[in-house]
């Protein structure tokens, strides 16, 4: 019997810094007081700010260019430091080298400031430890395709292992937004569409990183996701509801269940008030409902922009104001807006006990970390290997196991011996493998020339070794996102003279409109950029079979695709092993396991969409423009069959108990497989407009042909509560609509009763869904 998603007790306890230690004979909460009342107020404030190193041309930060620091690192720091940032992460550096220079800074720190206190030092991790020569994952939205939380923490301590050994302590990872709009540039560094998945899957992300002694850090603490038209930095206009029950849920499971240590906030204004600035967001729901008891950091330059921005505070000292009393405790990336913090106090503009209050907060974060005690007399690592074969060996995995395969005319997988065209623009092109927070799209392509530093096949190379290199001919055909059409007649020749196309197109992940996926690369439409859809169209025409590959950020409209070419497979930038994982589906090696994270959407026009909607949001007869998707939240094909029979589930269940749901699994199919079964439900009349369904658990499970299994699911009826009318969340008594299927579409259901009085929810109400296979 083997019991999965539900983790008994929270993270590993954070390990102390392995340098050589000071016993100052304080500890706890007494030790961090009696500090606090050693520090001026230069050295408070400077334990609330970060430094950033930057070179002229860099550009890894919105409107990095409008501040210019000039300030020089060593007096910066003569009253100490909170944070160091992206000390590895801002340009290509040896680590091992780097790791000299850190461990010097931070002895500096120890020996050479009054009070003798190290810095945290922070780096980006979303897809590995955005360092040079670092293992490099997939992104986000694939680990949601995966539907695999326990190896999405097996690729997290990994990453924190990583982290730990270069004296890194604080990653800026995972991003629990949950999608609302696929148009917006940001969805590939997201999980999913449906909260619980991104919180089981963020969740479990934050249990890994933490179990290696460093800390993790939420984003966007909230809203971001849901900004108008998928624009980035656009306002949000979410009701009280679809902040408490979807956008929030992540957040609450991640901070309660997963004892994250930081939160980071939101860009975005909800209904008019920055959350940066926002006391209800950053104090009453983290602090004073959740508990949180962590720091809260700022989005790179997000309390300068309360006033550049915003414009709800008139400087930058107003701005530090409104932000350290709303509960934003550290100022990143530099101390911009809370540097003028100490004129402020003097002018009596600010409470320096506001200050104390934010202090104590990094004091006890430091003191956590081992770093109260660090001396880093010892030696930095000599020797560093960032992408060993056991990270290569999650990478691979996790890539096998995200890849979906949306349809599939019997064309796949591809028989031993065919002529193969390979095709397209990211056919050939590692950074095509890589989200926007990848160091190699992130920071490295900005510095030409120099080498990725990790070993990174092309899915070209990748399919060449797959079928033999004497079988395969390629052509470009066309560019991501031009309108240069000079590649189509070879891309067609190429097509014509072989058994079959392998077309790879998609996204180039980018910052700031640079790529036409990633941070500030938003999209007014869901065709495949530049000319990629005529491309394919034209290879179509030539009446070779042809096998769609799509490499992206995020879904786009192909339903044109899905009718006409042999077979269509999704990869949602898969990493330095997605080409090998994309090879293997396409031969059969990999039989292809991966389910949609995200609705595959109709019209652009349609959108925003979810496959969370009320009998209102489908359209079909009631309006002109229905939002029906080409494919749903969930689907995804394989190599063989599974059957679901026998689906039973418990009677009657009190409104604050748990709903027991089992049911049979069979590979009916000739070859091994596995199968993400997907537990539904539906609040049929509810006191407020519910979704017509929702995830309510989920459990991947390996089956030999022939092999069933049962699989039982014992799911809190917490899983079905929402905000009611009066914006209490409650579990209300009534029917319940049960099914599990192989996407969100119905397929064996159910149906129980929820009895008694209406519950509301507190923090002590159990929020996972516990699966058993038998």
């Amino acid at each position: 019997m083997t019991e999965v998603h539900e983790v008994v007790g929270g993270p590993a306890p954070a390990q102390a810094d392995p340098n050589n230690s000071r016993q100052d004979g304080y500890d706890g909460g007494d030790r961090l007081h009696d500090l606090l009342g050693r520090m001026t107020i230069d050295e408070k404030i400077a334990q609330l700010v970060g430094f950033w190193e930057k070179e002229d041309g860099e550009a890894v930060a919105p409107l990095q260019g409008e501040f210019g620091d000039n300030s020089k690192l060593e007096d910066f720091t003569r009253h100490g430091l909170g944070h160091l940032t992206r000390a590895y992460g801002t340009r290509p550096q040896d680590p091992v080298q780097r790791a000299s220079w850190l461990w010097k800074f931070q002895r500096d720190l120890v020996t050479g400031t009054r009070l003798g206190i190290p810095a945290i030092v922070h780096e980006e991790c979303l897809t590995g430890l955005s360092v040079w020569k670092a293992a490099t994952f997939p992104t986000p939205l694939a680990w949601g395709a995966a539907f695999n939380p326990e190896l999405v923490t097996e690729m997290a301590a990994a990453i924190g292992a990583s982290m730990r050994t270069l004296g890194v302590h604080q990653g800026l990872s995972p991003v629990l937004d949950v999608i609302r709009d696929p148009r917006w540039g940001r969805v590939d560094e997201c999980i999913a569409e449906d909260p619980y998945l991104v919180g089981t899957i963020g969740t479990s992300y934050v249990r890994g990183l933490q179990s290696q002694g460093v800390h993790a850090t939420l984003k966007h603490f909230v809203g971001y996701s849901a900004s108008r038209a998928g624009r980035n930095f656009a306002p949000v206009h979410a009701g009280r509801r679809e902040l408490a029950d979807v956008l929030m849920l992540p957040f609450e499971m991640a901070i309660i269940d997963g004892d994250a240590r930081s939160v980071m906030h939101s860009y975005t204004d909800i209904d008019g008030v920055p959350v940066a600035a926002d006391p209800t967001m950053l104090t009453g729901i983290l602090r004073d409902q959740w508990g949180f008891d962590g720091t809260v950091v700022a989005d790179y330059y997000g309390v300068a922009f309360l006033n550049l921005l915003h414009h709800v505070a008139s400087d930058h000292a107003e701005a530090a104001g409104q932000a350290l009393t709303a509960g934003l405790d550290v100022e990143l990336p530099t101390g911009d807006a809370y540097l003028t913090l100490r004129e402020s106090v003097r002018t009596g503009r600010i409470d320096e006990a506001i200050i104390d209050r934010a202090v104590l907060r990094v004091l006890r974060q430091k003191q956590d970390l081992g770093l109260l005690d660090a001396t880093f007399s010892d030696e930095p690592p000599q020797a560093i290997d960032l992408d060993s074969p056991e990270h290569r060996s999650i990478a691979r995995r996790l890539a096998e196991e995200s890849i979906v395969l949306v349809a599939n005319r019997d064309a796949l997988p591809l028989p031993a011996g065919r002529r193969m065209a390979v095709i397209g623009p990211n056919a050939d092109r590692q950074s095509a493998l890589f989200g926007c927070y990848s160091f190699l799209n992130h920071v490295l392509v900005q510095h030409p020339g120099v080498e990725t530093g990790i070993e990174v096949p092309t899915v070209l190379d990748a399919v060449r070794v797959e079928f033999g290199d004497d079988l395969v001919t390629w052509a470009r055909g066309c560019d991501v996102d031009s309108d240069d059409r000079s590649g189509f007649d070879e891309a067609v020749a190429t097509a014509s003279a072989a058994d079959v196309a392998v077309l790879v197109v998609g996204d180039h992940a980018g910052l700031f409109g640079r790529g036409t996926v990633g941070e500030g690369c938003d999209r007014d439409d869901l065709e495949l950029p530049g000319v990629q859809r005529e491309l394919v169209e034209a290879v179509l025409a030539t009446g070779t079979p042809v096998v769609l590959v799509l490499l992206t950020g995020r879904p786009y409209t192909i339903g044109w695709a899905l009718a006409r070419c042999a077979a269509v497979v999704q990869a949602f930038f898969p990493g330095e092993e997605g080409a090998g994982a994309i090879a293997g589906v396409l031969s059969g090696r990999v039989n292809p396991s991966g389910k949609l994270p995200i609705t595959m959407p109709g019209p652009a026009g349609a959108q925003p969409y979810s496959y969370l909607h009320p009998t209102l949001g489908q359209g079909n007869e009631v309006t002109s423009l229905p939002a029906i998707p080409v494919a749903p939240f969930g689907h995804g094909l394989s190599y063989t069959t599974f059957a679901h029979t026998d689906l039973t589930v418990s009677g009657t269940v009190p409104t604050d108990g748990a709903i027991g749901v089992s049911v049979r699994v069979t590979n009916t199919g000739a070859v091994a497989g596995d199968d993400v079964v997907q537990l539904y439900g539906r609040d049929p009349v509810a006191s407020v407009t519910r979704p017509l369904a929702q995830l309510l658990g989920y459990q991947r499970v390996h089956l030999e042909p022939g092999q069933s299994v049962t699989v039982e699911l014992t799911v809190p009826t917490t899983r079905l509560a929402f905000s009611d009318r009066t914006y209490t969340r409650v579990v209300e008594p009534g029917e319940v609509e049960l099914w599990v299927g192989t996407s969100v579409q119905r397929d064996t259901q159910a149906v129980t009763t929820l009895v008694g009085d209406t519950v509301p929810v507190t923090n002590a109400s159990p929020r996972w869904t516990v699966t058993t296979i038998r």
